[in-house]
């Protein structure tokens, strides 16, 4: 009787409550050499480069050979996915001659996909594009090899490229929490609470002016109750029109027609997401209705309101109440946005040094005011941009996860069912 020589694969099986578990098979093989050759390409897949240092990922990805790869594994939290980010996509750009410093540029999109195992503290993408923070869960997606298309927002400043976000763009409240967790770190997770709680006590606003270009040609709009699920028919739609704008004439063109619309104010936060920025802490996230890959964000202006009406509207976050059901909060579908904050403006305005004689004069007169505090910091995916003045632009369906979206509790399949069925008709 000849040897049989044997390799296991491990595949998968739906769990309760969005978790996939695994099993095994194992395949024989009367043929040695044959059954070798299998198991070591499937080692040569499973190799990965461990980071040593800040930026060494991103730095690795400009140098390796990437295109004999079908994507990059990451474990690690929201920040670790940025930097594996910022490699492929700037790698792409690179290879293609696209500057990158100009925000108008058309971005080549990056077909090489990007797993994240989470190991973080937050995990906000992960939890966002499948519906929890499950390291056997996202690992199995891997394996599998499943797709999800996922839009990016590039952040210039002055013609100057800064940063591309995924999830949270957030100046005001976000951005001064994350610049006072940012001297916190040995507290651990810790920090976010202690600066939370602290930043709400203080109360800061900030005065600026905000001009967008609204998604026309999105469908949904932040206030329904259409969420992103597997199969997503509103991001199914914006893929089949960004072939045909490409077809065309081109995203360039068609953003040259559209009007601005401006809004001046105070405001207590500035935020932009691209993604729900669901977490277990804040389950429907801070826009629900936002679609993972339909070419738009959804800009979130809370204006200058009581300490207690921006409690009600935090704990929002936390219930099935509608969250911008509030006087003071508007929401926009957009495609791009600027920001400057009012010191910018004055500064271009050479008003600085009446600016500084005032506030001199007050913080002398009043020594407890924080009025020194003039800017915040934006809050880019978890890092910080001290820029107050930025265009950010979104970039539909940049780059592709591991993923397929957050799918359909059973409860909730026959609903979603209904639903699709009447948007197609």
């Amino acid at each position: 009787m000849a040897k049989l020589h044997a390799f296991t694969v491990h595949y998968v099986k739906k769990s309760r409550n969005h978790r996939w578990r695994c099993s095994d098979a194992t395949f024989w093989c009367v043929d040695e050499h044959l059954c070798n050759q299998w198991t070591q390409a499937l080692k040569e897949l499973l190799e990965m480069q461990i980071t040593e240092h800040a930026n060494h990922a991103k730095d690795n990805l400009f140098e390796v050979n990437i295109y004999k790869y079908d994507g990059v594994v990451c474990v690690g939290g929201d920040g670790m996915f940025s930097e594996v980010m910022h490699g492929l996509i700037g790698r792409m750009q690179k290879d293609s001659g696209i500057d990158q410093n100009n925000p108008k540029a058309s971005l080549v999109q990056c077909n090489i996909r990007i797993g994240i195992i989470p190991a973080g503290s937050t995990d906000c993408i992960c939890y966002s594009t499948v519906g929890i923070s499950d390291p056997v869960t996202s690992a199995l997606h891997i394996i599998v090899g499943d797709c999800q298309p996922l839009d990016v927002s590039s952040v210039h400043h002055n013609n100057t490229f800064l940063k591309y976000s995924v999830s949270l763009l957030g100046y005001g409240f976000y951005g001064d929490i994350l610049k006072d967790s940012e001297k916190k770190r040995w507290m651990g997770p810790m920090r976010y609470d202690y600066s939370g709680f602290k930043t709400f006590l203080s109360h800061h606003y900030y005065e600026g002016t905000i001009a967008y270009q609204p998604a026309k040609r999105t469908h949904g709009s932040p206030r329904d109750k259409e969420s992103c699920r597997t199969g997503c028919y509103i991001c199914k739609q914006s893929e089949k029109q960004l072939a045909e704008q490409s077809k065309e004439h081109g995203l360039k063109h068609e953003e040259g027609e559209e009007e601005w619309k401006v809004i001046k104010g105070k405001f207590l936060a500035i935020n932009a997401v691209s993604m729900s920025c669901a977490c277990p802490r804040s389950p429907k996230g801070l826009s629900p209705a936002a679609h993972l890959a339909d070419g738009s964000a959804d800009l979130i202006l809370v204006r200058k309101c009581s300490r207690f009406d921006f409690l009600r509207y935090l704990v929002r976050h936390t219930n099935q109440d509608d969250q911008f059901d509030f006087p003071f909060v508007d929401v926009y579908r957009v495609k791009c946005f600027q920001f400057t904050s009012k010191l910018s403006e004055d500064n271009e305005s050479n008003v600085m040094d009446i600016g500084k004689k005032r506030f001199g004069q007050f913080c002398r007169d009043h020594p407890a005011c924080c009025c020194n505090i003039v800017n915040s910091t934006w809050n880019c995916d978890g890092e910080t941009l001290d820029s107050s003045a930025v265009e950010v632009r979104v970039h539909c369906q940049l780059m592709k996860l591991f993923a397929r979206g957050i799918e359909e509790d059973c409860k909730d399949e026959a609903a979603h069912s209904q639903s699709s069925i009447e948007q197609l008709l």
